[in-house]
């Protein structure tokens, strides 16, 4: 399939707010219970969009677990029983979660952006491929397959994994749920399920890519892309 073309007419260079205010950048330290996240990521976007709190980038690591976004497929569970499953709102199918990984729950207020679905989309993607850039690993996004894959080549061989995952709602224009970066994730965890009903390609991790990126070099780098899609942040304090 051909790549989605990422250039000035397809995302703005900022998906920024036009006044400028920065958006919290938060990273909680310690393994991160699910559905205490999501209550936490869910009061703060209604607090958002009724004007009480400020956006937020959430950035967590989760204990190993499957979530069944709302598109996914009983069959596409492979092993129910291997790791806690939770059924979410975001969009997409299942996907795992695990240390190693770097979730980044993205609450931001469209309203103060841009009221524009398939935009914000491609922003985040856009900010994944950013941050990937960094390491010079070149992230690519294909139509018909959500989130951000890499193509790797041998002598005679070639493949596509995927080494990001994007599933995110809206709720009042404000959006929670975000992206799932793996950095250094244990990949045979992934077996349990057909990761986002996608059964012909692979998984990978910028560690798996034989780059020895730490959780926290991973996390500037995403930092740096933000600001140049988004716009600015500050440091703030975790939800949790």
């Amino acid at each position: 399939m051909l790549d989605r073309a990422l250039n000035s007419e397809a995302i703005p260079p900022l998906f920024g707010r036009e006044d400028g205010v920065p958006a919290g950048w938060a990273v909680s330290s310690k393994l991160v219970d699910y559905p205490a996240a999501v209550a936490a990521m869910e009061a703060r976007a209604a607090a958002i969009a009724e004007g009480a709190a400020g956006e937020l980038v959430w950035l967590v690591e989760h204990p190993p677990l499957y979530t069944a976004g709302v598109s996914a497929k009983p069959q596409d569970l492979l092993e129910p029983n291997r790791f806690p499953v939770f059924e979410t709102g975001r969009g997409g199918q299942f996907t795992y979660h695990g240390p190693g990984q770097r979730v980044a729950y993205v609450m931001l207020d469209l309203t103060k952006r841009r009221r524009d679905v398939r935009a914000f989309v491609a922003a985040l993607e856009a900010w994944v491929i950013g941050a990937l850039d960094r390491f010079n690993v070149s992230g690519e996004i294909r139509d018909g397959r959500v989130g951000v894959w890499v193509e790797r080549k041998g002598p005679g061989w070639s493949r596509e994994d995927k080494i990001a995952a994007i599933g995110v709602k809206l709720r009042k224009w404000v959006s929670f749920h975000g992206i799932a970066l793996n950095v250094e994730p244990d990949l045979s965890h992934f077996g349990g399920i057909v990761p986002c009903g996608v059964t012909e390609h692979g998984v990978t991790s910028l560690v798996d890519l034989g780059l020895p990126v730490t959780m926290d070099e991973a996390d500037e780098a995403l930092r740096a892309s933000f600001r140049q899609i988004f716009g600015a942040v500050e440091p703030v304090e975790p939800p949790l």
